[in-house]
């Protein structure tokens, strides 16, 4: 049976309490012969590994949804949990299952169809509901903890506390915390006790952070009810806490990249990707798990700026791709233990098969999603694809805006804005994304939109739309007029994601490569005239863009005029339900392409 939250407050949510399991791993010690000590006599030793995952986003198989296929890539990497199941078996079988610790760094119940299906299409939350695939799947293995990552709230709390009630091991968030007491809203840390044999145990402490971007991201759904601090203060708050409990090792696992960065500007005053800020400034760790920004960091070794001690960071690869292996050396001197030396290694899913146990736990869940993916919502008359939409205006992207368009037009209709024009945006997520010619399917819609982003309308002026448009276009690497162009090269300027380029539909613009950046919109028009930077708009934004995410101009402040929570992908599935026939003369417009001094790039 699924265990009750309340298990992991046990020692009271008022005073912030962790998850404390004294005694949870009566283990043999992990002995190695170590060197003479003072009078002869050897010190114990014991040897720890902790594994980690990060950014499974509901990878349970090796299983392409949209592609209804097995997953492949370029690189030959292979996903889900049971491939991870695996490799956790082995590594227990290498070292003792009971001297090792499994934990997460976040981003769990979103990502894939079969997430969605169960937070949506037969949802949790339901009376009488199923148990989450995530929960199932990641109890059966046995993870010890899980930090909550951002992706968490995308379906809102209700959601998020079922998943809870429903996992046997804690969620963690230091600096996930209720706005009105400040206080912690789900434990804080994990403490795991690991017996040894003829010297005292070893005390594990794992504190959970999160990312403070969650405060903008899904602002619809935690305004007023939870608050999320920078990580840096909370980890400084509660590692003292840890060591003063008497945790010997302290791990951090935390839903935050290690470079400094924040996509979201100057909107909150704590760092998005700040797991290397933490390991510096925050003396007492001995390891740093690193979650959201799906890089594969084998082994990052920061420097403590206070004590002067290596942190070992570590980020395995996203969707269950790669098992982090943080191998601990202690040593027991002067009446308690020590860390004597921290790896970092990766172990890669492509080496192993599936764990039989994980694929029939789940085999009925994965064919219900696979049912329902492929159900037939209509017929396109062409080919559509995203594989040039990054450099050209390609119509499958049109099809985005234009139901955003028709979707805000309806909502504001009746209301004091309905005669404004209505334009929205829409980003080329993938760059393998096809709709047939012929029957289109759910899955086939659901490529092309791969987010569970929501649908806002903002209030925007010309003059703010043309800002927006000139900071999208910094997307692109300035190319000189008559250089060759490699389209490999073209886009992705100081590492921008390719989610983080906007088309703008309704209005007609070039963007100049070949002119510095913030300077290359030219001639804008709206309605076959020069836009008028006073003139007002609706424009049609997703809620990852409205709330701030890509820190776009002026979108984030903007008046909001309508909202509601329906996921986009699924108003394009009904959008192409209702005509049945997907054409592009309904949708597709030629907007904007890019010039070098005048002159067209294609």
């Amino acid at each position: 049976m699924p265990l009750n939250r309340r298990k992991f407050l046990s020692r009271s949510a008022v005073t912030g309490a962790g998850v404390a399991l004294a005694g949870a791993a009566a283990a043999p010690a992990a002995e190695a012969a170590a060197p003479a000590h003072r009078g002869g006599r050897k010190p114990k030793r014991y040897a720890l590994t902790v594994l980690g995952t990060t950014d499974l986003h509901g990878h349970v198989f090796n299983w392409d949804y949209f592609k209804d296929a097995e997953y492949t890539d370029a690189a030959g990497n292979a996903q889900g949990l049971g491939r991870i199941s695996t490799l956790v078996n082995q590594v227990r079988e290498e070292k003792g299952r009971r001297n090792t610790l499994l934990v997460d760094a976040g981003d769990t119940i979103q990502g894939t169809p079969l997430t969605y299906y169960y937070a949506k299409v037969d949802p949790i939350t339901a009376e009488g509901g199923p148990v989450h695939p995530m929960a199932q799947a990641m109890n059966a293995i046995g993870y010890d903890a899980v930090a909550l990552g951002n992706h968490e709230f995308n379906y809102g709390i209700e959601t998020l506390r079922r998943f809870e009630e429903q996992c046997d091991f804690p969620l963690l968030g230091a600096n996930a915390v209720d706005a009105k007491t400040l206080k912690p809203a789900f434990p804080p840390y994990f403490m795991k006790t690991f017996r040894v044999k003829g010297a005292p145990p070893v005390k594990v402490a794992v504190l959970g952070l999160t990312n403070p971007g969650i405060a903008i991201w899904d602002k619809a759904y935690v305004q007023g009810k939870l608050a999320f601090p920078g990580l840096e203060e909370q980890a400084a708050k509660w590692v003292p806490k840890l060591r003063s409990m008497g945790a010997d090792v302290v791990v951090v696992s935390a839903h935050s990249g290690s470079s400094g960065t924040s996509s979201y500007g100057d909107q909150v005053p704590y760092v998005e990707n700040a797991a290397a800020n933490v390991a510096r400034q925050v003396p007492g760790i001995d390891a740093i798990l690193v979650g959201h920004a799906h890089e594969e960091i084998a082994e990052l070794k920061v420097v403590n700026e206070e004590t002067g001690r290596t942190v070992v960071l570590s980020e395995p690869l996203c969707f269950a791709e790669r098992l982090t292996l943080f191998d601990f050396e202690l040593v027991f001197e002067r009446g308690r233990w020590h860390v004597e030396s921290v790896k970092a290694s990766l172990r890669n899913s492509n080496a192993v098969e599936d764990d039989p146990r994980i694929t029939r736990l789940l085999a009925d869940e994965h064919e219900k999603v696979v049912a329902y993916v492929n159900q037939v919502v209509g017929t396109a008359t062409e080919t559509l694809t995203t594989v040039e939409a990054r450099y050209k205006d390609a119509p499958i992207i049109d099809l985005i805006t234009k139901v955003q368009e028709d979707v805000v037009k309806e909502a504001l209709a009746g209301t004091e804005y309905a005669s404004l024009p209505v334009l929205a945006q829409a980003s080329p997520f993938s760059r393998t994304s096809e709709i047939p010619a012929g029957d289109v399917t759910i899955r086939d819609l659901s490529s092309l939109y791969v987010y569970d982003n929501t649908l806002v309308a903002k209030l925007l002026t010309g003059a703010q739309l043309r800002a927006y448009l000139e900071y999208s276009a910094e997307y692109y690497v300035r190319t000189a007029a008559g250089a060759p162009v490699d389209v490999d090269k073209l886009t992705n300027a100081n590492g921008r994601p390719d989610y983080n380029y906007d088309y703008v539909s309704g209005l007609a613009y070039e963007i100049d490569v070949a002119q510095a950046a913030g300077s290359r919109i030219k001639n804008l028009t709206y309605g076959g005239a020069p836009l008028d930077d006073a003139q007002q708009f609706v424009l049609a934004v997703n809620n990852y863009r409205a709330n701030g995410g890509g820190a776009f101009p002026h979108v984030a402040s903007a008046k909001e005029l309508w909202s509601e929570s329906t996921e986009i992908r699924t108003r394009i599935a009904e959008w192409a339900t209702a005509k049945g026939v997907l054409d592009p003369k309904d949708f597709a417009s030629a907007d904007w392409s890019l010039t070098r001094d005048g002159v067209p790039v294609f």
